[in-house]
């Protein structure tokens, strides 16, 4: 089962329609569709909604929440889940400036995690000059994972400009994961996410994603299928194939507790 953990349908400086995130997702099995923070997350999140519901064996919406600005009680949370059918959430802490950690957000990782929410911590990707990067760091999540032990975490992108931190981060903490979302035309930095999660030996904590509508889920595939032919002829450590044929085809809905 081909898994895409990391897309959207609108994004900063990207946006398509919901028929062309369906065409662009025929290559895989399953999607993860995130939420783009808005002016008004709740409208946001119905419009995801809407979309998910009418792909419902396909599409798995994770809602945006702003725990500092938004609604936390656990009568909405839970609403994300029982009303809009959302499986998940997602959180920016850099774009939204505040502290993985910050007192509200606390609150609501213990709720999602009575709820078995899985939350992904959009953290990397397309910054703004607002953006706040002291908040973007893979480590400031350790803390979360080890007051929430049952709360599924995914580090979105693989906490990239902070590889080393989201490495450290991944083989420390049974409960959390990485999207491994790659730009195929950037050779040397794939050779170097791949060969840099291999040699610390968290390639079972990866999940695949595309990063979709920057990215495309087929063209990632085959360039992740494709790793080795990067390197021929050089003398460069390679990463056997069956373990990168294991993200792409990591049921990642089973490992994160979703229900499909």
């Amino acid at each position: 089962m081909i898994v895409d953990c990391h897309t959207h349908i609108s994004c900063r400086g990207y946006e398509i329609g919901p028929e062309d995130h369906f065409a662009e997702s025929e290559s895989v099995d399953a999607c993860i569709v995130l939420a783009s923070p808005g002016g008004d997350n709740q409208q946001v999140n119905r419009d995801l909604s809407d979309y998910v519901g009418k792909h419902p064996k396909k599409m798995f919406g994770f809602g945006v929440v702003n725990p500092v600005r938004d609604d936390i009680s656990v009568k909405y949370i839970s609403g994300l889940k029982d009303r809009l059918k959302l499986d998940g959430v997602v959180v920016y802490c850099c774009g939204d400036s505040f502290h993985p950690a910050h007192s509200r957000a606390m609150q609501f990782y213990e709720t999602a995690e009575q709820l078995n929410l899985p939350v992904f911590f959009h953290n990397t990707g397309q910054f703004s000059p607002g953006a706040n990067l002291d908040y973007a760091r893979p480590f400031l999540i350790d803390e979360v994972a080890r007051s929430f032990p049952g709360l599924k975490i995914i580090i979105g992108g693989m906490g990239k400009p902070f590889l080393s931190q989201t490495l450290c981060v991944l083989a420390k903490n049974q409960n959390v994961y990485a999207d491994l979302t790659i730009s195929p035309g950037r050779v040397w930095d794939v050779y170097n996410l791949v060969v840099s999660a291999h040699e610390a030996d968290v390639m079972d904590k990866l999940l695949f994603g595309s990063g979709l509508p920057v990215g495309k889920p087929q063209s990632c595939i085959e360039a992740l299928l494709g790793f080795n032919k990067l390197i021929a002829n050089t003398d460069l450590p390679t990463v056997p194939r069956e373990k990168i044929r294991g993200i792409i085809e990591r049921d990642s809905l089973q490992l994160l507790g979703i229900d499909y």
